[in-house]
């Protein structure tokens, strides 16, 4: 039998704690094994209680949701921790620093139940970017405000060698992920399998140095492979 998600709940605010934790522990397939008040908390408990998911509030007193991510994502150890950032705004601009900086997702604080409980699953599993229309329009439309002029991430030198290392089919793979469709979407559309898929998905993460897909996502707009659209 498969162990459940093991989920650890990092928000300031107690009372939305208490709800996602009655919401998750009602649930057989996963459950909460800590909560976190801030971002420091939230890195020590990540460490001790092994979860497989964290759900990271992005604003916080102290080290905030950001500065967390970075910190567990930096940890080898921790290399198998999914973070879905939960977000009060639709569009904000620390979700394109956090996917940058090592998260799989983001997701409303409004949500419904239904989605929450689906992006646990979906960030355990490690296949699929959480909501990744939105997804892909969040980082669209920073980037084309100039929202990776940080510094922070490769150079364009950088990147170009990097997808330099891509075969045609994983680039071509790669853009189809950054316009947000599933390893399924992408083998009807490639006329391939899907195990074909994700393994051209794992090669270019690999040689990319991405996480996971959300970052690949956001390698994809920085490089200029793909080139943002803002309605």
């Amino acid at each position: 039998m498969t162990p459940p998600i093991r989920v650890l709940l990092v928000d300031d605010q107690a009372l939305l704690r208490s709800a996602f934790r009655v919401l998750v522990d009602s649930e057989p397939d996963m459950h909460v094994v800590g909560e976190a008040a801030d971002g420091a908390e939230a890195v020590a408990l990540a460490r001790s209680t092994r979860a497989d998911v964290v759900l990271m509030d992005i604003r916080m007193p102290g080290t905030d949701g950001l500065a967390a991510t970075r910190m567990i994502s930096a940890d080898p150890e921790l290399a198998g921790v999914r973070i879905v950032m939960l977000t009060t705004f639709e569009v904000d601009e620390y979700v394109v620093q956090s996917l940058r900086a090592g998260a799989s997702g983001f997701l409303g604080k409004g949500a419904e139940p239904v989605e929450l409980l689906n992006a646990i699953r979906i960030a355990a599993a490690g296949e699929a970017l959480l909501s990744p229309a939105a997804t892909k329009g969040l980082i669209a439309t920073f980037l084309a405000q100039g929202g990776s002029s940080d510094g922070s991430g490769p150079s364009a030198a950088e990147y170009s060698e990097r997808l330099g290392a891509l075969t045609g089919r994983e680039r071509e793979v790669l853009v189809l992920v950054a316009g947000g469709l599933s390893n399924d979407e992408i083998a009807e559309r490639l006329v391939v399998s899907p195990l074909t898929v994700k393994t051209h998905v794992n090669r270019a993460m690999a040689k990319l140095g991405a996480r996971d897909r959300a970052q690949l996502v956001v390698i994809a707009y920085e490089s200029g492979l793909v080139r943002p659209r803002v309605e």
